[in-house]
């Protein structure tokens, strides 16, 4: 069976698109339906929640990291056995980088890129009829991206809502749905974004309310009709842009300080051949000493700053492990690699010690956007010279940088130079910079 797809937007970030996806992921899997989900963008903890759903890997689709090669791989897999694909935007539905479309980060590539129709949500809090030129505005914007309909969110009566629908309709577009306000349905948050899936404390019975919402105040078959039937292109094995995995078999940090890893990063690194060996720093495990490489993934460790302070069998692991094979961290996973992390209150914990940075929650300060390195010597990332493109969101600082070698030099998305990031000592490294893709010797098109 054809896998059909439909995208999830809005116009900005705080619309209501998670929530929207959740509903219709919880409301077709109930219908007996084989749900996929994909989330634009180079976020973490929204692909989690579809997980949770789904019961496959939560996926990324972005354009400015990743090759049209890989773009294709990674929807190819997310479609594999999928009867439905929800693809949740990230921002705004056209917000990206100022560079060409197709090229730009923003969700409308991935709309245009796939021919994704897409159901755009409209946060009616504060306003009644203006919602629909907002939506005329949308829909027209751009001849490669198709606006089908519209679900209204956060409704306050039914006037309210016929005074959206009405508007919405009169700007050419079917609505399809209208999710009232209520308490109890709204997702916690906190500094990187969303509470992590693994952190809700009822997670099963939060996604059957919201099944049951989607059932009574969404058009759930005009959806279906207005999902389109998805040509992701043929299979590859080894798409451009895939980043080799780091070992034959790799020790994975995965607990709720260390939890973002990505989706297609593991399952390529398994397609690949490799073998994933997931161990609880936070429960005081080492690495597996049978693996071949150590990655220590982002998350929230300076959340869990004392307790991971006192992993003593972890922390001994980990060092042995360094002297002969490679351990490499990112943003979270960096800033335990080095001699201390400072919490919120201003407490340092000290660290694993392999590299000689000292990083502070306590001065907080915003590092976003999306990243370019360049290596600047071989490791496990890949030869000197090698490119790689990510992203970078996190809100510590760097204290004392150390003397260690850097890991790469970094451009913003738009090629501003930004110095050097990161730490390597022997068969250590990393940085705040966390890698989606690698960059090819040819120019990115989309």
């Amino acid at each position: 069976m054809t896998t059909r797809a439909i995208m999830v937007a809005a116009p900005r970030s705080g619309g209501g698109k998670t929530t929207l996806t959740l509903a219709l992921l919880a409301a077709l899997e109930r219908r007996g339906l084989r749900v996929g989900a994909v989330k634009t963008g180079p976020d973490y903890i929204d692909p989690a929640f579809h997980a949770a759903i789904t019961g496959r890997p939560g996926l990324n689709l972005d354009s400015w990291c990743m090759s049209p090669d890989l773009l294709h791989e990674v929807m190819q897999a997310a479609c594999q056995d999928v009867d439905v694909l929800v693809v949740e935007s990230a921002m705004g539905l056209f917000d990206g980088l100022s560079l060409p479309d197709g090229q730009r980060g923003a969700p409308s590539d991935i709309a245009a890129f796939f021919g994704i129709p897409v159901l755009f949500v409209l946060d009616m809090s504060g306003q009644g009829q203006s919602v629909g030129p907002i939506a005329k505005g949308f829909a027209q914007w751009s001849p490669h991206v198709q606006v089908n309909g519209v679900v209204l969110n956060r409704v306050a009566s039914a006037r309210h809502e016929r005074l959206g629908r009405e508007a919405v309709q009169a700007a050419g577009l079917p609505v399809y749905g209208a999710l009232m306000r209520q308490s109890g349905q709204t997702l916690p948050e906190r500094h990187l974004g969303l509470v992590q899936a693994r952190e809700h404390g009822n997670l099963a019975g939060w996604l059957a309310d919201l099944a049951d919402k989607a059932e009574r105040e969404l058009d759930l078959d005009g959806i279906l009709a207005a999902a389109a039937p998805l040509h992701s292109g043929r299979e590859m094995y080894n798409p451009a842009g895939l980043l080799p995995p780091p070992g034959q078999r790799i020790a994975v940090a995965d607990d709720a300080a260390f939890s973002f890893l990505y989706g297609h990063l593991a399952l390529f690194w398994r397609r690949a051949g490799a073998e994933l060996a997931p161990f609880s720093p936070l429960a005081d495990d080492p690495p597996d000493p049978s693996c071949t490489a150590c990655w220590l993934p982002g998350g929230y460790p300076e959340l869990h700053a004392g307790q991971l302070a006192q992993a003593t069998k972890f922390y001994a692991g980990l060092r042995a492990f360094a002297q002969t094979r490679p351990v490499h961290g990112e943003c979270g996973g960096f800033m335990v690699l080095g001699q201390g992390l400072e919490d919120a209150q201003g407490v340092r914990h000290g660290m694993a010690g392999l590299l000689g940075h000292t990083t502070s929650f306590a001065k907080r300060k915003l590092n976003l956007g999306y990243r370019e390195a360049t290596l600047v010597n071989d490791g496990v990332l890949g030869a000197r010279g090698a490119r790689l493109r990510g992203h970078e969101f996190h809100y510590a600082t760097v204290l004392d940088g150390g003397a260690d070698a850097p890991l790469a030099s970094l451009r913003s998305g738009i090629g501003e130079e930004l110095g050097m990031c990161g730490g390597q000592r022997g068969f250590v490294s990393g940085s705040f910079f966390h890698v989606l893709a690698t960059v090819a010797e040819q120019a990115q098109e989309v």
